[in-house]
């Protein structure tokens, strides 16, 4: 903000020493406007005009749900499909109910009905832990005296099978229980007697011997576009996560630098990266680097809510931003083709004109951080629009926010890991555990196989589509 200045005619009969006492006072008032109003808008931020999560937001700021478009109420609708459990082809055990006698006469009944009516009842068993007892004998030579004892059988290791160290793995990086409350509950539920102790030991081992896995899974996401973000995970570390369509892959490290995202992604990463406006993204060239437009939108609300000169810019800002969402709907709703959709984002069309417009309005406005965002945007203007252009990349970076959300979470939960070990734990199952969700792989199933082939010295099973082996 410019310092406004004196009169000229009230300063003519002053003192030099007071005239310059009067301009540095208004200079000083105008330094201190400045701050109160950044001040101001620091403290308005939310999760509507800043990358603050939603819930950080205060009570003043938490909105309604959002009403169907239909204007009907929420919920089922009258006429929509019955939501049911469907019925199993082959129950474990079948009950007849036959009446006795008929309801309106009383009269005896007997026989059976070919085509009754069934209704089935699931109930989960008793769960016992199934304990194998391996008796090494110990039997003296009769030559030499000498005692040898019988081996274990190959893949017995420690006290825990395979199944149930996957459990542990699976309900402390998957559901986010603690140590102490994932011994308890495989205690109360399965019968199993466990210390926090003894868990977090099972953690350690299952995170190493996933260690290989998740080495293919990040050098198969670095061949495809990617979605990537970081977040703080207390003790000096950084959640990183990259998520793209064949995997999703995160690391635990020291530093959210350059540095860091390079090691990522890979030296020589070649796809398209999408992404906030973080100044460590923004040595990527403009061809390999989509701005999150949602991360935008929120940077035109905090325009409009700073009520100052750049506040229309923002409006206008905001409202090209909605307009693009509202065609990329339709892309992905099928009613508009992506050739039509890309032809509308050619530079020099009418939506690019009017959007680089209202970025150069409020390059111009009398407000320092919306000229600075504005000015910033057109000198990066093609990341704008790259995901018009290529194909796997998404308008927002969405994907990678959802991905840290579980970190985060976890972070709230726990303060953080505490140590190295606990640090590649968690983003090793975290990737596992990810990526069968994008796969629609049982995640319990598939650690019970890679725990069971760490122990007989196999090859790890791949969570790889086939497509994508071949390819490699």
């Amino acid at each position: 903000m410019d310092a406004p200045t004196l009169p000229p005619e009230l300063l003519a009969d002053l003192p030099p020493a007071v005239v310059a006492f009067l301009h540095a006072l208004v200079a000083e008032n105008a330094a201190l406007k400045t701050r109160v109003a950044d001040l101001e808008a620091q403290v308005n931020q939310n999760s509507r005009n800043s990358s603050k999560p939603p819930s950080s937001d205060g009570p003043a700021v938490k909105r309604a749900p959002p009403k169907p478009a239909s204007g009907k109420a929420a919920g089922g609708q009258p006429g929509h499909p019955k939501a049911e459990r469907a019925l199993v082809d082959h129950p474990d055990r079948v009950r007849d109910c036959k009446p006795t006698a008929c309801r309106r006469c009383a009269r005896r009944l007997a026989g059976d009905d070919p085509a009754p009516l069934r209704h089935q009842v699931t109930e989960l068993p008793p769960v016992a832990p199934v304990v194998t007892e391996y008796r090494r004998h110990r039997l003296t030579c009769p030559g030499c005296g000498a005692a040898t004892c019988g081996d274990l059988p190959a893949g017995v290791a420690g006290q825990d099978g395979p199944r149930l160290r996957a459990a542990c793995a699976l309900l402390t990086g998957a559901f986010r229980l603690s140590k102490a409350k994932a011994a308890r509950l495989l205690g109360d539920l399965c019968g199993v007697p466990l210390s926090a102790g003894q868990v977090c030991a099972t953690e350690a081992a299952v995170g190493e011997q996933l260690r290989p896995v998740v080495d293919d899974l990040l050098a198969a996401a670095r061949r495809h576009p990617a979605n990537v973000d970081e977040t703080g995970m207390g003790r000096g570390r950084w959640l990183w996560a990259m998520v793209t369509a064949v995997a999703t892959v995160y690391r635990v490290v020291r530093g959210r630098t350059r540095d860091e995202f390079t090691k990522l992604v890979g030296p020589g990463h070649r796809p398209v990266v999408t992404s906030d406006r973080h100044a460590l993204y923004m040595h990527l060239p403009d061809w390999r680097h989509q701005l999150c437009w949602a991360h935008l939108r929120r940077d035109f609300q905090a325009m409009i809510d700073r009520a100052n000169g750049g506040s229309a810019a923002g409006t206008a800002l905001l409202a090209l931003s909605g307009e693009l969402f509202g065609l990329w709907k339709r892309v992905r709703d099928g009613t508009l083709t992506k050739a039509r959709f890309t032809g509308k984002m050619h530079a020099g069309r009418d939506f690019r004109v009017r959007f680089r417009a209202a970025l150069e309005r409020g390059a111009a406005a009398g407000c320092a951080k919306t000229a600075g965002t504005c000015r910033e945007l057109l000198a990066r203007e093609v990341s704008l629009y790259v995901f018009a252009f290529q194909t796997g990349v998404e308008p927002t970076n969405n994907a990678a926010e959802r991905a840290v959300r579980h970190g985060v979470l976890w972070r709230k939960q726990s303060g953080g890991p505490k140590s190295p070990a606990g640090a590649a734990y968690v983003a090793n199952i975290w990737s596992v555990v990810e990526t069968c969700r994008q796969h629609g792989r049982n995640v319990w199933e598939y650690l019970t196989a890679c725990v069971e082939a760490a122990d007989h010295g196999r090859p790890l099973p791949t969570l790889l589509p086939a497509a994508t082996t071949q390819a490699a």
